[in-house]
């Protein structure tokens, strides 16, 4: 396949703005060493602006070259449904009711495992949580984790190497803790209903193994750990005024029916508008809603959607010219580097693949979900929660890439050989 013009400038973008991602704690840095730009440094800073911002170069280049009807049908032909997705979870997932309610549930587990300190309840949070995502999704299940490490364990003075560490095992438990279901992990969402996976299929091919993964990961970082995290107190902040069980319950059901009409953008942002009212009228059982964080998130994921269907005319090729054993690697490698579920979505689009290929495939795609921010949808939302407690409030892409690789490896080794 000969690549367009604009195929070959969108190419050169993507890559333009996967290095970007790699330069966003040096701009962080001329912000505080510069002041006298520091606007400008802090917004190539943004790692949630770096795809929007080359997204919107590439639209402007398309203009150029092809036209506004071109440029407007191509934006157009874009599916931006996740993008909206992950702003309304997220800010639902991440008010006081259900952080309080996710917070108790982790505290009861916590209790139940004799170790001391915060042991317990940061491996309660690394373990229970993302397995939690397969049933509220990823996304609510990253807002939800990042939010109560936030308070709990990242706001105390700890070291930079237990951060890192924690960054990596969350992400890559929550890209393979939501492989329990059909629905929850965005790269399995893309295959299930063409490939016919359902539930059961995926507790028996995938979902075990993930559990185990997930288990093991969060266990070694807690062991690793043990003495700093031993030396913490078990009780943290409260999180604010105890929320009354009726209003508990009204916000699980704002963040229920959000999960059921995932795939109905309509539904689901209407349900997220009359959500907003209701916190409002209640706004003293809130805290401030993570609107900023979330609608960062969604610029990061749309810009990611714009430039990822300039893509496939590489991609799509690389991926289907592998054996069903060498695309278990490739698409874990592949992953670092452009979202996992756009991986599944070109396998989704070839006909005729083998049940070990489509297996090889989806696999390698959730294990290497945690390696970058890019890698999977979820990622950008727990950067925006944690990254504040980071220095120059940036988190370096080498660093997560290092601490995300050991918990990588015993999730390729469960899917590869259980």
């Amino acid at each position: 396949m000969t690549p367009t013009a604009i195929q070959m400038i969108g190419a050169a973008l993507f890559a333009v703005a996967i290095l970007h991602t790699f330069s966003t704690k040096f701009f962080e840095h001329l912000a505080h060493t510069r002041p006298a730009h520091a606007g400008v440094w802090h917004l190539l800073g943004e790692v949630e602006v770096v795809f929007g911002f080359w997204a919107m170069v590439l639209v402007v280049m398309m203009f150029a070259t092809d036209g506004a009807t071109v440029a407007t049908r191509y934006i157009d032909s874009r599916n931006f449904t996740e993008p909206m997705f992950v702003f309304a979870i997220m800010v639902i997932a991440g008010t006081r009711p259900i952080l309080q309610t996710a917070m108790a549930g982790v505290r009861m587990v916590a209790r139940i495992i004799p170790l001391p300190g915060s042991m317990g309840f940061y491996f309660t949070v690394l373990a229970l949580v993302p397995l939690l995502g397969s049933f509220i999704t990823e996304p609510a299940a990253m807002t939800l984790a990042a939010l109560i490490l936030a308070d709990r364990i990242f706001a105390r003075s700890i070291s930079s190497r237990l951060k890192y560490a924690t960054l990596g095992v969350l992400f890559v438990n929550i890209s393979i803790g939501g492989t329990l279901t059909p629905f929850a992990a965005p790269p399995v969402l893309m295959v299930a209903g063409k490939w016919n996976w359902d539930i059961a299929f995926m507790m028996s091919a995938f979902g075990w193994k993930a559990a185990i993964a997930v288990v093991v990961n969060a266990l070694g970082a807690t062991l690793l750990f043990r003495k700093e995290l031993a030396k913490l107190s078990a009780t943290g902040s409260g999180g604010g005024n105890a929320v009354p069980l009726v209003l508990v319950l009204v916000h699980l059901a704002f963040l229920a029916g959000v999960v059921v009409f995932a795939h109905h953008p309509a539904m689901f942002m209407g349900l997220f508008l009359f959500f907003l009212g209701v916190a409002q009228a209640y706004s003293r059982h809130q805290d401030p809603l993570i609107l900023r964080e979330g609608l960062l998130v969604a610029f990061f994921l749309a810009g990611l959607v714009v430039l990822g269907g300039q893509q496939q005319w590489w991609l799509q090729p690389v991926l289907m010219s592998m054996s069903s054993d060498a695309v278990f690697f490739g698409a874990a490698i592949l992953t670092a580097f452009t979202d996992n579920a756009a991986l599944t979505y070109l396998g989704s689009l070839v006909e005729g693949l083998s049940d070990d290929f489509k297996y090889a495939l989806v696999a390698g795609a959730v294990t290497g979900g945690g390696l970058t921010i890019i890698a999977n949808a979820p990622n950008p939302a727990g950067i925006a929660i944690l990254r504040g407690h980071f220095e120059d409030e940036a988190v370096h892409p080498l660093g997560l890439l290092l601490a995300a690789l050991p918990p990588t490896i015993i999730a390729g080794l469960a899917f590869r050989y259980l």
